[in-house]
């Protein structure tokens, strides 16, 4: 049976299209048939950080009303065999996506194989969000070490308690995971930024993981490649450690200190 996940956070710009596109990669390498559908109607970035922009000929609102099928939808991912993109739309509005327009595509993702749906939730509580949270069966929970970031992050959580299908069901819960990005040591140790520990504290939900502050990020989505793929790269580790504990595998916590610089490097810098 397809496990749905959504990638959420309150606040915009804390790396959930980044997420999405490396966590989903991460889980077809590991030869996992896999889906990752953008629901953030109306803007549309995951096609980018995907690589796949020029071949998009229909999308999810397509396949929600009708005039396409999802096979002339899907979008084979250029990386990995076992991954494929639903894009979202650029010309439609979000009041487009219907529950049981969704619902109906999710299913027939279901029927198709799929072993896992990642939905890439665009920020807040509007329409597109609402709907990507409804269908989860878990949650990544995408937060900056940050203040507001958090804050927002927990009123997610809020209505991932009360307003997802399991809930209203009473059913089981949503699983929650929480992931760190663009975490920066250094100004923890300044006193710039939360630390993990803070950020757990607040959020009470149980850590995946931490990806680090890095400019290969940007350079990775400007070249339509996502992170994962960064081979050597910290982020790329970062999200490939996440994978693997999202798949039950004992993984040591890294990128939580500041890099240790040797005397020669502090004297002479390089």
């Amino acid at each position: 049976m397809a496990r749905i996940i959504v990638v959420t956070s309150g606040k915009g710009g804390v790396g959930k299209t980044t997420t999405s596109a490396s966590f989903a990669s991460g889980l077809a390498l590991r030869g996992n048939k896999t889906v990752v559908i953008d629901f953030d109607v109306g803007l549309r970035n995951l096609d980018l950080i995907m690589g796949c922009e020029r071949r998009v000929v229909y999308d999810l609102i397509n396949v929600v009303n009708k005039e396409a099928s999802l096979n002339q939808a899907l979008i084979k991912d250029k990386h990995c065999d076992n991954l494929y993109v639903l894009p979202a739309s650029q010309t439609r509005d979000k009041d487009a996506l219907t529950e049981d327009g969704v619902e109906a595509v999710l299913k027939d993702l279901a029927d198709m194989g799929f072993d896992y749906i990642v939905c890439d939730s665009p920020a807040g509580i509007e329409k597109g969000a609402l709907m990507a949270l409804h269908f989860a069966d878990e949650a990544l929970i995408v937060t900056n070490p940050e203040v507001s970031s958090v804050r927002d992050s927990d009123r997610i959580l809020g209505i991932l308690s009360s307003k997802s299908r399991r809930a209203v069901n009473g059913q089981e819960a949503v699983k929650e995971h929480l992931l760190i990005t663009r975490y920066a040591p250094g100004r923890v140790d300044k006193g710039e930024m939360l630390s993990v520990e803070d950020v757990k504290e607040i959020l009470r939900v149980p850590l995946l993981g931490v990806v680090p502050e890095s400019q290969s990020v940007l350079q990775a989505s400007n070249s339509g490649t996502p992170a994962i793929h960064l081979n050597g790269s910290d982020v790329s580790e970062a999200y490939k450690d996440i994978v693997s504990r999202f798949l039950g595998e004992e993984k040591t916590m890294r990128f939580l200190d500041t890099p240790k610089v040797g005397l020669l490097k502090r004297l002479f810098g390089g």
